[in-house]
């Protein structure tokens, strides 16, 4: 599922499932990860209907500029969409429906289990170029932020599994990158985020990312995942 943002667009997150203060920090050091990858429990996080959206909202989307989404784009219970025109949906828009209620309700047992999973290894708060990770369950402890390039190796298994979870805010630097390797799967990454999401310019981001708050989508992204 490819999303493409020439130019900027915002959806709502979900809501009501925990409150969490708005904060990105960038650290000034790196943590050496050296995760091993038969440690790693990661195991998928079940979307259910959710899966057939490339964006998904609570609380309504807006597009400006010819953004490209690939899926359905849904938002229950606020039916407010706006930008589409100029911005295409090659799915289906469900505002407020039946359908949207659904994938809804998914997306927030999905968030739940994805903040549930057993953590692996720490996530640091700065993640800069040359950061490699094998398979696992990564917990932050405060916001993180993205600001070279982040591997994540799959060391051959197709099935392998990431999931991040932030307990704050995610941030991605402009030109920023998150990039497969060894058989890794877009559709095995996950980023559980306990308030906001941005991407940044030109930024190149893989995975679903389930936030609570809100996820911002700047000029120039290119999402695969949802």
């Amino acid at each position: 599922m490819k999303l493409k943002f020439p130019h900027a667009a915002r959806g709502r997150g979900l809501s009501g499932l925990m409150a969490s203060a708005l904060a990105a920090t960038v650290a000034t050091t790196m943590v050496a990860l050296t995760p091993t990858q038969a440690l790693a429990i990661a195991t998928p996080v079940p979307l259910a209907t959710a899966a057939s959206f490339s964006v998904l909202s609570g609380q309504g989307v807006t597009n400006t500029g010819p953004s490209v989404i690939s899926h359905d784009l849904g938002t229950s219970p606020n039916p407010a969409i706006s930008g589409f025109p100029p911005g295409q949906v090659l799915g289906t828009v469900h505002a407020a429906d039946a359908v949207a209620l659904q994938a809804k309700s998914d997306l927030v047992t999905a968030y739940n289990n994805a903040a549930g999973q057993a953590t692996d290894f720490a996530l640091p708060a700065g993640i800069t170029t040359g950061t490699t990770l094998n398979p696992g369950v990564y917990t932050a402890t405060a916001g993180v932020g993205l600001t070279g390039d982040l591997i994540l190796d799959a060391g051959g298994n197709p099935n392998a599994v990431w999931v991040f979870q932030i307990p704050e805010a995610l941030t991605t630097a402009s030109s920023s990158r998150v990039l497969l390797t060894n058989g890794a799967s877009a559709c095995n990454v996950y980023w559980q985020v306990g308030s906001s999401a941005t991407l940044g310019t030109n930024s190149t981001f893989v995975g679903t990312i389930m936030a609570l708050t809100s996820i911002s989508v700047t000029t120039g992204t290119n999402i695969e995942g949802r």
